[in-house]
């Protein structure tokens, strides 16, 4: 098999940009839902439709609840076929200088559920481009897609060898950088610049100290709780979510 799509969301978006070779498995006797899926599938011409068991659905993927669905996507199987691959070069030769611009640089995500559920929000908020280290950080892959119920097909992302050399491009270009701790200045009325950048470090340790200094802000998120920090995913929706309203 190539690359597989699951969850209702995940699968519906994946139909829309599935090419010739592709195949949905549905189980026998599924409800409306997939149903529909089966219906979008067909109606593209190029996907194929596969009515199987059950017992023969779970055995694709042992591990999952598939809720009798999955999609194949043909060709090599490789998470990131499903993400609109770009890189910092040819991001930075479109902008526009008439608007405001959203980059979300995101310093070692380990957690798929969290850069699914990442991905999600960089997609409500708007955001331009998403930078994703090569290594030591979780790439695209099933797990993903589905949390992100299929935004993941929608915004750009920049898988990279050093993100404090593409920071560097990023503010070559007019991009003013802020780094998310809960150490740094309230975010709470924060003025972002027109091109902005927002940092999310990793769930454990935070920004690495090399891309930190490359931060021209540190802001954080007042908190009230009994714990002290947020998840990854949450902390970046609610400083995506300061910079759009900085827009009115």
């Amino acid at each position: 098999m190539g690359e597989k799509v699951y969850g209702y969301h995940a699968i519906e978006e994946a139909i829309k940009k599935a090419g010739m070779g592709s195949t949905l498995y549905i189980a026998r006797n599924s409800g409306d839902r997939v149903k529909a899926l089966e219906q979008d599938a067909k109606a593209t011409g190029k996907i194929a439709v596969r009515k199987v068991s059950k017992e023969e659905l779970s055995r694709m993927m042992p591990d999952v609840d598939l809720r009798g669905a999955l999609l194949d996507i043909g060709g090599p199987r490789r998470g990131a076929s499903r993400l609109i691959e770009t890189t910092v070069d040819e991001f930075c030769s479109k902008l526009d200088e008439r608007k405001r611009s959203l980059v979300l640089i995101l310093d070692g995500i380990t957690d798929p559920h969290n850069l699914g559920a990442i991905l999600r929000s960089a997609d409500q908020f708007g955001v331009d481009l998403v930078m994703i280290p090569e290594r030591r950080a979780v790439q695209a892959n099933e797990t993903v897609v589905k949390v992100s119920s299929g935004a993941a097909q929608y915004v750009p992302v920049a898988v990279v060898t050093n993100l404090s050399r593409e920071i560097d491009k990023l503010k070559e270009n007019g991009f003013w950088v802020y780094g998310a701790d809960m150490a740094g200045d309230n975010s709470y009325g924060q003025e972002f610049s027109a091109r902005t950048a927002i940092v999310m470090g990793s769930e454990g340790d935070g920004i690495s100290s090399l891309v930190r200094k490359k931060c021209d802000y540190i802001v954080s998120i007042p908190m009230q709780g009994h714990i002290d920090s947020l998840n990854v995913s949450v902390a970046t929706g609610i400083l995506l979510y300061e910079f759009r309203r900085s827009d009115s």
